[in-house]
């Protein structure tokens, strides 16, 4: 079975508050670290009531400190925001406080509204259509330092951190593949290009100095509990945030409703299904199918689990439980290997 990682968006649930959202955030990666998932990835959002990660760095240092093997990373950096020389000092800090286990996934949205960007850029103009130079700028100051170098990032230069460029289009894919750069595809809210921009990095791909072979990553929205009903209870919450958000009425992640609430309305319904059809919600039986199924379906080489669930005690047991489908599929694949003759 392909490797599994988390994508948190720190949810602020009604009732809750940042704080609390952010201390969950570093429980849930304790956990998953010793469930065995890969890395664990927080994203830029910037004035959404809901989501706690805004300024990811810095809950990603919070995060960092309460785990000890998984890799740390954002999923992603909305570079547009930033100057790169900003962000590799960042990342360079947590790289050189965790050596080893610190990704940067860059994209270039701005991760919020244009009000909203423009006041995060004061002084610089962010232009996406400057993001492939920004990403090339980015990626220079994490080199050794040449002989009079003028601008330095101190810490960053010489650091290993593990560049990733993210997606939602054939336009990062492409980006990645030029660059020769694991890719991460955000299929989990933005599925409908999401084969052809795995054919896009696929085909075009040329290897680099960073990384010899393609490497792509799908979001997948998972959802576990103890049974279908449940699971698709919980799910619920996802389902009424993202009918907020795309109706303008954004704020925290709700409590969970009966299913039957939401199909009532014909136009919800569509909406929901449009967005969040790369989703495998259920009991761990569920779980299990919906992983294999995916996986032959895309070829990924990685499968990022997101999993935006009310209840924080649920939400850890959804992950327990996908992690256990995971190591089913294994045993799976092991029984069926044929014998040494």
């Amino acid at each position: 079975m392909i490797p599994l990682s988390v994508l948190d968006l720190s949810p602020i649930v009604e009732g809750g508050d940042a704080g609390q959202a952010l201390r969950n955030s570093r429980d849930l990666a304790g956990h998953v670290e010793q469930w065995g998932y890969r890395r664990f990835w927080m994203a830029e959002h910037h004035n959404m009531a809901g989501v706690a990660s805004a300024a990811t760095s810095v809950a990603l240092a919070f995060v960092a400190e309460g785990t000890t093997t998984i890799r740390i990373g954002a999923g992603g950096i909305m570079l547009p925001n930033h100057a790169p020389l900003v962000i590799a000092e960042q990342f360079g800090t947590l790289a050189a406080l965790h050596p080893g286990r610190i990704d940067l996934g860059l994209g270039r949205a701005p991760g919020t509204d244009q009000l909203t960007a423009r006041a995060l850029r004061r002084t610089l103009v962010g232009d996406i259509d400057r993001f492939p130079n920004d990403v090339v700028e980015l990626m220079g100051y994490f080199e050794p330092a040449e002989p009079g170098q003028a601008i330095r990032a101190v810490p960053g230069e010489g650091q290993d951190v593990e560049v990733w460029i993210l997606g939602s289009s054939t336009y990062g894919a492409q980006l990645a593949a030029l660059l020769g750069l694991p890719y991460a595809f955000a299929s989990h809210f933005a599925p409908q290009q999401m084969e052809e921009a795995l054919h896009v990095y696929r085909s075009l791909f040329r290897p680099s100095a960073r990384l010899r072979q393609p490497h792509a990553m799908l979001g997948l929205n998972v959802v576990a509990a103890d049974t279908d009903a449940e699971a698709a209870r919980l799910f619920t919450s996802l389902q009424q945030a993202f009918v907020n958000l795309r109706t303008g009425r954004p704020g925290k992640l709700p409590p969970p409703v009966e299913p039957a609430d939401l199909s009532a309305n014909p136009m919800v319904a569509g909406m929901v299904e449009e967005v969040l059809s790369r989703s495998v919600v259920g009991s761990a039986e569920t779980v299990v199918r919906g992983l294999a199924a995916f996986a032959r379906r895309t070829g990924a080489d990685e499968i990022m689990v997101t999993a935006q669930i009310f209840d924080h005690a649920a939400r850890l047991r959804s992950f327990e439980i996908t992690a256990q489908a995971r190591d089913a599929l294994a045993r799976e694949a092991a029984d069926s290997q044929p014998s040494p003759a």
